[in-house]
């Protein structure tokens, strides 16, 4: 065995034996949402509810959860060094530059477990983020490939690996979104503009798997044809959270949408789920929709709906989520456009939160820094642009900022910004920002030299 191989091996190694260390440590992690996976609960995707599913059969019930933590901690470490070989290889670095490129992938991971209100090591837990990490890894990978080498396979298998993603979390969609940006304008740049329709065409069927996937999926699991069920409804929390009273007027007096709205209102206002008792300040307003968004879902517009639609008799769980999204989505047509000024000022804070916690903790210490940092990134990338229109580190920021960008946009119109929802660009981001650093000191040692070439 080489010198290199030897090196390579004690480094996965490493790796490998840092996260089967904190699962023996700690153990494996079940939470609230656990059961919805293990039971296959509509609201979920299907990819890791199957994942779980398998072990369970294979091993049985309880070790069967062990067997697959101790998977996804295998996965997670090879995911990490596939992708850092592949960056130290493309950007030339020495051991120690591949060092920081390890901690800076380890760091996410000790965030969650000693920083964010979390408190969890998420490989070890029993939720789609132990899947979703390492998938997401891969597909970091593939879309860098796709970008550097502009090879056919590595378009294909980064597609491959958003359409698993989108079937481990609904909001790992903006991956395929993300690779269509990426490779129209990498053909954009190229002038073949013909070829355009095959990615567009290709998401569209990627799209309509996706959905066919979950519906049979559903069938087979829950006896109905359907798609995964209650999004409506956690976008009508917020637009609740973000109404006055006189906007249920856009509802016809005496119909049930208005019935509906009543209820809702009262609600929300008993329990102080609105934004009229927030905070004036940003900072508080973000904190308060985040604390009460589950409250005022869950104990008011859930629980509503599910008494109404029970109520009608014969109504079981599954006819009850539909009739429930139904309702949210038809409430939802009209009251948005009446609040939408509010409401959509509660998303931007919302957004403001996300773009933090994807590469900080929100704190009224840390949130400046963090926008320092972002500053930071886009000189970097500009000034790393002026010196080569191909400079690699810059490609990997545009990427990192770009899934950024989607993740935070795609989950503030739902839900809040949680770390857990946030943290897959933390890494990557990062990431690029060492080598555009790496970049810059290179450049100015050696004037001249092609990026690519390192």
């Amino acid at each position: 065995m080489t010198k290199e191989r030897v090196k390579k091996f004690v480094f996965f190694l490493f790796i490998l034996l840092f996260f089967l260390g904190t699962l023996a440590l700690y153990g494996v992690g079940i939470y609230n949402d656990s059961e919805q996976y293990i039971t296959m609960h509509i609201h979920r995707e299907p990819l890791y509810p199957l994942f779980l599913a398998f072990f369970r059969l294979f091993a049985g019930p309880e070790t069967g959860l062990v067997l697959a933590a101790i998977i996804q901690n295998v996965l997670t470490a090879c995911s990490i060094f596939w992708l850092i070989e592949y960056l130290t290889q493309k950007f030339s670095l020495p051991l120690a530059g591949e060092l920081v490129l390890l901690a800076l992938e380890l760091a996410p991971h000790l965030v969650t477990r000693y920083v964010s209100a979390l408190g969890i090591f998420l490989e070890n837990s029993i939720m789609s983020e132990a899947l979703c990490i390492p998938l997401f890894q891969l597909f970091l990978l593939f879309m860098l490939r796709m970008v550097f080498e502009k090879k056919w396979k590595d378009m294909v298998f980064s597609l491959v690996f958003a359409y698993l993603l989108s079937m481990t979390r609904g909001q790992m969609m903006t991956t395929i979104i993300i690779w269509l940006v990426v490779i129209s304008f990498l053909l954009l740049s190229e002038k073949r503009y013909r070829k355009l329709i095959m990615p567009i065409a290709a998401v569209f069927c990627v799209f309509g798997i996706r959905s066919l996937t979950v519906h049979t999926y559903n069938y087979f699991a829950n006896g109905y044809f359907m798609g995964n069920t209650y999004g409506p409804v956690n976008t009508l929390t917020n637009v609740i959270y973000a109404c006055d009273e006189e906007d249920g007027d856009v509802f016809e007096e005496g119909s049930l949408e208005r019935e509906f709205f009543d209820i809702f209102y009262r609600g929300a206002d008993s329990i102080q789920a609105s934004y009229r008792y927030a905070s004036d300040a940003p900072e508080g307003e973000a904190a308060y929709l985040e604390g009460h968004h589950d409250m005022l879902k869950f104990d008011v517009l859930e629980s509503n709906l599910s008494r109404y639609f029970f109520g009608l008799g014969k109504v079981d769980y599954y006819q009850q989520s539909r009739m429930s999204d139904v309702m949210a989505g038809r409430m939802l047509r009209k009251l948005l456009p009446a609040c939408f000024g509010q409401w959509f000022y509660d998303y931007l804070l919302l957004c403001r939160n996300g773009f933090i916690r994807s590469i900080a903790v929100v704190n009224k210490w840390i949130n400046w820094a963090a926008l320092a940092i972002y500053l930071s990134a886009a000189a970097f990338s500009v000034m790393a642009l002026g010196k080569d229109k191909k400079s690699g580190a810059a490609r990997v920021m545009g990427l990192a900022l770009l899934f950024i960008a989607a993740n935070v946009c795609a989950t503030s119109l739902t839900i809040m910004c949680l770390s857990r929802y946030m943290i897959y660009g933390f890494s990557i981001f990062y990431m690029a920002l060492f080598l555009l650093v790496v970049e810059l000191v290179r450049g100015k040692l050696r004037p001249g030299r092609h990026p690519d070439s390192m």
